[in-house]
């Protein structure tokens, strides 16, 4: 089975697509086998049934994964609306069960997959019929670490906190912090970083600026070996 990771965000369009591009290509580049996998999707540009523009499509490109995009997830839509409202509109019900069977199947492909998420750890996948079915209860099914993409800018100490500490009264494992759009040189994000490691007892892990086109990560923290 491969070692997984799920990146998840303090909310939407904080840059997880981004974010998981640049670490599957980093480890790709290292030599890893790495996948990548997308439960759900919204958003999308579809033709002849495929996937024409999406953020599967981004990540396949740019980790350049030998695959199609349309390997990378379960569930699509082209309304870009949360996947439970998605779902409903387009007269389905999200199958768990599909959705781990497809990420089984990843699984036995690479050695080591990126999952990434859908808006904030509370994204809600089934609301129907009293049942409150939402992102983490899909991760902890999965079973796999997050790691939480936050904005490095104003407001990021709160939104970071209330998802670790969320992460944490789950029983989910964090394995550390992204701070994206970060600006080394800004007085500000260099304290949410400091304040952010200090209140959540994780550790920011990563910074990327704006643009940026690699990602120092620490394969280690993902891999358990030590670069020579």
């Amino acid at each position: 089975m491969s070692k997984n990771i799920f990146i998840t965000a303090t909310g939407t369009d904080i840059g997880k697509t981004y974010i998981s591009a640049l670490i599957v290509k980093k480890m790709r580049e290292a030599g890893y086998n790495c996948g990548y996998f997308k439960p759900v999707l919204s958003g999308v540009e579809i033709q002849n049934n495929k996937l024409a523009s999406s953020d599967c499509n981004y990540v396949v490109d740019t980790a350049k994964i030998p695959c199609s995009a349309d390997e990378c997830v379960t569930y699509r839509w082209e309304e870009a609306v949360s996947p439970h409202l998605a779902a409903e509109r387009a007269g389905q019900n999200i199958d768990i069960e599909k959705i781990k069977q497809k990420f089984e199947e990843a699984c036995k492909k690479y050695d080591y997959l990126l999952i990434e998420g859908a808006g904030g750890i509370t994204c809600p996948l089934r609301l129907k019929n009293g049942e409150k079915y939402l992102l983490k209860d899909l991760i902890k099914e999965l079973q796999a670490p997050i790691v939480i993409v936050a904005d490095g800018g104003l407001g990021t100490i709160n939104s970071t906190l209330l998802t670790a500490e969320y992460a944490k009264n789950n029983n989910i494992q964090i394995t550390g912090i992204i701070l994206n759009n970060f600006e080394p040189d800004n007085f500000m994000h260099q304290d949410n970083l400091k304040q952010v490691e200090y209140l959540t007892g994780k550790k920011v892990i990563a910074t990327v600026e704006k643009g940026q086109k690699d990602i120092e990560f620490p394969e280690e923290l993902w891999t358990g070996k030590k670069k020579i």
